[in-house]
């Protein structure tokens, strides 16, 4: 019986999954007895895109309800070291240090926030990087709600302003409010850069501006953070500002597990693929996702996100099975870029392409960035063995469509 090994369960991972199992079926009796075994160390796959949301109620699905119907097994463990001339990998549960071999593997274990070595960050910071974080920053909130008033208490402050920052941001006047913390509250968004949303180019930072502008939300530019405690932070620019809240969204880096692989990796520590998502270099394994870099359209290199994740998954997937069997792989391409962020009340901004033209902005932009978070990323949820294996084909799809 051959193995496949899929290491991580995120956007990539449960697409990379639901991918295999579905070429297994198309191929029939050949790969029939193939085993596709998921690790990841939760027990379901988490939206994250969706972690700086007010309401968090479905952005975690059980793993038992999207791989039990299409025969793929999966374990709660941590990965923690791969050894690919041995086709091993080790893995540790809550019984212990276990060695799982594989015929191919799929690596997919994703991304993680970058945490420097900041006095108090360790203790006082929180993130919305898992779905645990998430839920731990809105007990937070909640708890703060419950108490007497303070600067400290009505004071959030978020430490970075790329995508993450801002959506975390803008959503945090409706997170407090439904923490109870109402009165005079303040947001304040921090970063190093003399800009808000430095990638966002000339195009979408008015818009941004604007938005943050609308919502309240201060800024602190051209700073950094020195040190933070239970009730204040204080900034390279010696300010001290009482918080009883700060949220770290300093940047994003491979998942480490890649950096223990004899293979080439980009400055974020994302292995290198063909577009075939074979990881250079590495006979048997494949990667997707966060952990993975190619140039998507032959010129850019993909960004750490769902748009490039799901798919990049769906094709790992497909073509680990069809090189074990011997069937033809299939390229991936996408020929198209677009972003669609967050900006809480106010609405969203829709860019395409590589340099962030504005698309679409306000209301109707929101609407389409729930159609996204909502629906458009999500597997099917009922159970149906026939649908999850058709939403796993390696197809592209379309950019999302304005709505109005």
């Amino acid at each position: 019986m051959a193995r496949i090994l899929v290491l991580g369960a995120g956007f990539a991972g449960l697409w990379a999954a639901l991918g295999a199992a579905r070429k297994c079926d198309e191929i029939g009796a050949r790969a029939a007895d193939t085993d596709i075994l998921v690790v990841d160390r939760n027990a379901y796959h988490n939206i994250r895109v969706r972690n700086y949301e007010v309401d968090l109620g479905d952005a975690a699905l059980a793993l038992k309800d999207l791989l039990d119907p299409v025969g793929v097994r999966h374990m709660v463990a941590e990965a923690e070291a791969i050894d690919p001339a041995k086709r091993q990998v080790v893995v540790t549960t809550g019984a212990g240090a276990e060695v799982l071999s594989y015929d191919r593997l799929v690596l997919t274990t994703g991304s993680e926030l970058v945490r420097p070595a900041i006095p108090g960050l360790a203790a006082h910071g929180f993130d919305v990087d898992t779905y645990d974080a998430a839920m731990r920053l809105d007990a937070h909130l909640a708890a703060l709600g419950k108490q007497a008033a303070s600067d400290a208490r009505s004071t959030a402050v978020i430490v970075g302003a790329g995508f993450t920052g801002i959506e975390v941001a803008t959503e945090m006047p409706a997170k407090l409010a439904e923490a109870g913390i109402t009165g005079d509250r303040r947001i304040i968004l921090i970063d190093p850069n003399p800009v808000v949303g430095a990638t966002f180019g000339a195009h979408g930072r008015p818009v941004i501006n604007d938005a943050l502008s609308a919502l309240g939300v201060e800024t602190r530019l051209n700073v950094r953070v020195s040190a933070i405690d239970a009730a204040s932070i204080t900034l390279s620019s010696g300010e001290v500002i009482p918080a009883a809240t700060v949220v770290w969204c300093g940047g994003m880096q491979a998942s480490p597990l890649a950096a223990t692989l004899p293979a080439a990796r980009d400055r974020l520590g994302r292995l290198a693929v063909d577009h075939y998502m074979r990881a250079e270099g590495l006979a048997g394994v494949f990667a997707a996702g966060d952990v993975a870099t190619c140039l998507i359209d032959g010129a850019h290199p993909t960004v750490m996100s769902c748009q490039f994740a799901r798919p990049m998954g769906r094709f790992a997937g497909h073509n680990v099975v069809a090189e074990l069997f011997g069937e033809p792989m299939l390229p991936l391409t996408i020929g198209w870029y677009v972003t669609v962020l967050d900006l809480g009340a106010w609405g969203a901004l829709y860019t395409t392409g590589w340099d962030r033209e504005v698309h679409t902005t306000g209301a109707a932009a929101k609407l389409t960035k729930q159609t996204i978070n909502r629906q458009r990323i999500y597997p099917p949820r009922d159970g149906d063995r026939a649908a999850l294996l058709a939403a796993a084909a390696p197809t592209i799809q379309a950019a999302p469509p304005t709505r109005s």
